[in-house]
């Protein structure tokens, strides 16, 4: 069994003990925000800054942290880094002129720790894959539970998620389509880089009301189209006459996502490619400063 077998499977046990912490330093309502990430922790940005927004709390911005503007004013930057040693995201803290700092974190005795003020430590959500699955995923349930957005039952809803079979032909597919809405955009962002690091799949995200502006080209009966939400009226008939399968669930969008890490580590199986160490990928980004 892949590491990232076992770490998929430790999702809801995760996150409940997400769902029990009381952390410092994270933002609040009102307050003007930046989030920043890279790769999969810019994808957990998106989704936490797009919910913190709908959820009336205040503007919320996400960056990938080599584009953050430092130059703009926020009362508090929020760090997703599950290594704590990522470059990019060490130096946007350090270029940060204003503004409490906070670093959420798998491992506390990195860098990070003396660049952000404070500090969430979720090193129970830590990963031995270079796949991110349960720290990424745990991050978000903490986040949204500090918006007063995680339903209680989120933990079963993973473990339902754990215990579904895959969509009826998802692992013969050779594209994929993942849709949201809102916050789920950045959950769908993050479904696709998934199954794209793991697998070398074929994958696109999008928004789903864009998916008719040109994305719908490249569907076929070979493509799955997989919704993190409710569908946008007459999609799913547009979806059909193209002869790609489209994926509709009642589960929460961050449980359906536990089905497409899932996915990701199938497909990686069937093709003889081993999913903890996707090729060309580590597990940090370090890069040599000038």
């Amino acid at each position: 069994m892949a590491y990232v077998d076992a770490e998929i499977a430790s999702q809801p046990e995760c996150w409940q003990r997400a769902l029990d912490l009381t952390p410092k330093g994270l933002p609040e309502p009102g307050e003007r925000v930046a989030v920043l990430g890279c790769g999969t922790s810019l994808y957990i940005a998106q989704a936490y800054a797009a919910l913190r927004e709908e959820s009336g709390l205040g503007e919320t911005d996400a960056f990938a942290a080599s584009e953050f503007p430092a130059h703009r004013r926020y009362d508090r930057v929020v760090a997703l880094t599950r290594s704590g040693t990522t470059t990019e995201v060490l130096d946007a803290l350090a270029r940060t002129r204003s503004g409490a700092t906070v670093a959420i974190t798998g491992d506390v005795s990195t860098p990070v720790v003396d660049a952000a003020q404070h500090v969430v430590a979720l090193e129970f959500a830590d990963e031995r894959s270079v796949v991110q699955t349960r720290f990424a995923t745990t991050a978000l349930v903490l986040l949204r539970a500090h918006l007063g957005a995680a339903p209680a039952d989120l933990p079963a809803q993973a473990q339902r998620a754990l215990d579904t079979p895959l969509p009826e032909r998802a692992l013969a597919s050779k594209q994929f389509t993942f849709l949201g809405a809102g916050w789920t955009t950045g959950v769908a962002n993050e479904a696709a880089l998934k199954v794209r690091e793991a697998s070398s799949s074929w994958t696109e995200s999008y928004p789903a009301m864009e998916y008719r502006h040109g994305p719908i080209s490249v569907s076929s009966s070979e493509s799955t189209v997989w919704f993190f939400g409710p569908p946008p009226a007459g999609l799913l008939d547009q979806i059909a006459l193209t002869g790609a399968r489209s994926v509709v669930s009642d589960l929460d969008p961050l449980a359906e996502l536990v089905r497409a890490q899932r996915l990701a580590v199938g497909l990686a199986a069937a093709r003889g490619l081993d999913p903890d160490h996707p090729r060309n990928l580590t597990r940090s980004i370090v890069l040599d400063q000038p």
